[in-house]
This record gives structure tokens, sequence and C-alpha cells, in this order.
């Protein structure tokens, strides 16, 4: 587990799903509307709460998503994405479990057609959840940010 290659391999996997929350996030900051429509299609928050999370979960994908990128804080990064990523699965199933026939509503709103959830979505989602376990298991010096300072911090030891 202390392989000096995790961090490596990280490394662009780390750069992977920074891109998809950063492109994820983007349609949901600039219209929260519609996002509010997807959140409140899958029928699991009380309405009282749907705009709350239209209006915060997208800044926090954005957060995650440059944390991620550049190095930083990564793990803590790793962690929120990993829970937003089993949040995600869990609606994603249960919608299916109901027979709701709906949007994913992952990226942007847009109509059934374009992007139904399905069966495949939850296996893409799931790949996704592996992404920051790994960081998270395997990534103890993380190349960015975080490894710099640590790096740095050995040297002022020494």
């Amino acid at each position: 587990m202390d392989w000096k290659g995790h961090g490596w391999i990280a490394l662009p996997i780390r750069l992977y799903i920074g891109a998809v929350f950063l492109v994820a996030c983007w349609h949901k900051i600039l219209h929260p509307e519609s996002f509010a429509m997807d959140v409140a299609t899958y029928q699991i928050l009380p309405l009282g709460l749907v705009n709350l999370m239209a209006i915060v979960l997208p800044w926090i994908e954005l957060a995650c998503g440059l944390l991620i990128i550049i190095g930083w804080r990564t793990r803590a990064a790793a962690l929120l994405i990993a829970g937003m990523m089993a949040v995600f699965l869990t609606a994603i199933i249960v919608a299916l479990a109901r027979g709701l026939e709906m949007s994913c509503g992952c990226f942007a709103s847009q109509s059934m057609a374009e992007d139904p959830i399905s069966w495949r979505t939850v296996l893409r989602d799931l790949g996704w959840l592996a992404i920051p376990l790994y960081v998270l298991v395997f990534d103890r010096n993380p190349v960015g940010i975080d490894g710099l300072v640590a790096r740095l911090k050995r040297r002022k030891k020494t």
C-alpha cells in the first residue's frame, strides 16, 4: 500500500474524475432551476430540501473536482466524491426499483430520451466510485500540492 507508484497511477484517474465533476457541475451552477427539477424527479428528498440541494451540491462538486485535480486536500476531496457517488448510485437504484423513467440529470437537464437512467448508468457510476476509493486507499503521497507540502515538511525537519 505504501508503493510510490500509486501516486502516479492515481494522477490520471484523479484528473479524469475531477474533470467529470467539473463538467457535471457547470450546467447545474448556471441553471439551478433545471437541476432542482431533476432532483425533485427522483422523489427522494422532501420538496423543502430540493432547492437547497440544487443550489449547494453543484458548488461542492466544483470544489471537489478542483481539489482532486490540483492534489490539494486530495484525500478529503476523494472522500467527498466517493460519498456523492454513493448517494448518486443509491438515488439511481431507488428510481430504477420504483420503475421511474427519467433522465439521470447528471450533467445537464436533458430529456429522458437523451440521458435515461438504466443499469448501465449504475455500472458507469460504480466505475466512477472506484476512482476516489482507489485514491483514498492507495494514494498516500499524491502528486500535486499535498505531495509538495509533504516534501517541504520533510526537508524542514532535516
